[in-house]
C-alpha cells in the first residue's frame, strides 16, 4: 500500500534536515576526515594557500630545471647548474608529496601534505647543506668540479631513484599510506606486501633516504652528506621501531613473518 501524501512530506523534510545538519564536503575541500590527519594549523588549510604553494613551488622548479639545463649562469657566480638541481629537486619532491597524497589518499590530504611544515630541523639540515656548499664555491670552487659524482652519475640517479620509489610506494599503498604513523587500526587499514613491498619494508622511507643523500652529492658535500646520513638512519630506525610495534598488533604474525622475509634497504635499520 503507497504512503499517505502526508508521509511522503514528512520524509522528504527528514532528509532535508539531515542534509542540513551534515555539511557536504566541497570537492576542493583538503580537510581529512580522520581527526588523526588534522593539519597543524601553521600554514591555513585552504585553497587558495593551497594553490599559492604549488604556484610557488612550480616557480622554484622551473628556474632550477633552467638554471641546471643550461649549465648554470658564469655572471652569477652561486647560480650553478648543482644548485639549480637541488631546488628543482626540492621543490618537486614537496609538490608530489601533495600531488600523490590528493591523488591517491584524498581523505588524509591537507595543506600539511606538501610536508613544508615538518619541523625546523629538517629546514635548518637544508640550509645548512645551501651554506657550506655556497661557503666551499666561494673560497674553493675546485672541491665543487667533480662532475662524475654530482651531474653524470650517482648523485642524480639516486635523485631520481629516490623520488621514483617513495612516489611508487604511496600510489601502491594509497590509503594504507599516511604521513604520519598510525597508532590506531581504521576498518579499511590493510597490509600492503606486493609492489614495491615484495623489495622493500618501507620504501618511502627508503626512497626518501637515497634522494636526500643524492641532493648531498650533486652539491659535493661531504659533511652534510655524512650529516644526513647519521641523522636519517637515526630518526628511520626510530620510526620504524615505532611504526612496526603498531603493525604487529594491527596484524599480528602476518607482519611478522613479513618483517622476516622484506628489509628496509637503508643501512643500520634493519
Amino acid at each position: 500500500m503507497d504512503a499517505s501524501p502526508k508521509s511522503k512530506v514528512i520524509d522528504t523534510f527528514e532528509v532535508k534536515l539531515r542534509q542540513r545538519t551534515v555539511p557536504l564536503r566541497h570537492a576542493l575541500d583538503t580537510m581529512p576526515m580522520n581527526p588523526a590527519h588534522q593539519p597543524h594549523g601553521n600554514i591555513p588549510n585552504t585553497p587558495l594557500a593551497v594553490s599559492t604553494i604549488s604556484f610557488i613551488l612550480g616557480s622554484i622548479f622551473s628556474l632550477g630545471l633552467l638554471t641546471f639545463i643550461v649549465g648554470g649562469f658564469p655572471n652569477i657566480w652561486w647560480c650553478t647548474y648543482q644548485l639549480g638541481f637541488f631546488t628543482a629537486a626540492w621543490s618537486a619532491f614537496h609538490w608530489g608529496e601533495f600531488a600523490v597524497t590528493a591523488g591517491w589518499n584524498k581523505d588524509k590530504c591537507s595543506v600539511d601534505s606538501f610536508l613544508l611544515d615538518n619541523g625546523a630541523m629538517y629546514h635548518v639540515a637544508n640550509g645548512t647543506a645551501v651554506v657550506e656548499y655556497l661557503i666551499t664555491l666561494y673560497f674553493m670552487p675546485s672541491l665543487k668540479n667533480y662532475p662524475i659524482i654530482s651531474a653524470l652519475g650517482l648523485g642524480i640517479v639516486m635523485v631520481f631513484v629516490g623520488q621514483t620509489l617513495r612516489s611508487t610506494a604511496m600510489i601502491h599503498a594509497s590509503t594504507n599510506f599516511s604521513h604520519s604513523v598510525a597508532f590506531q587500526k581504521s576498518e579499511s587499514h590493510k597490509l600492503v606486501t606486493d609492489g614495491v613491498y615484495r623489495w622493500f619494508r618501507h620504501p618511502s622511507y627508503a626512497g626518501f633516504f637515497y634522494w636526500a643523500l643524492g641532493t648531498q652529492l650533486v652539491l659535493l658535500n661531504p659533511i652534510s652528506f655524512v650529516g644526513f646520513t647519521i641523522v636519517l638512519c637515526r630518526f628511520f630506525y626510530y620510526r620504524t621501531r615505532a611504526e612496526e610495534r603498531a603493525l604487529v598488533t594491527f596484524f599480528g604474525n602476518t607482519y611478522t613473518e613479513y618483517r622476516k622475509r622484506v628489509g628496509t634497504r637503508i643501512p643500520f635499520v634493519p
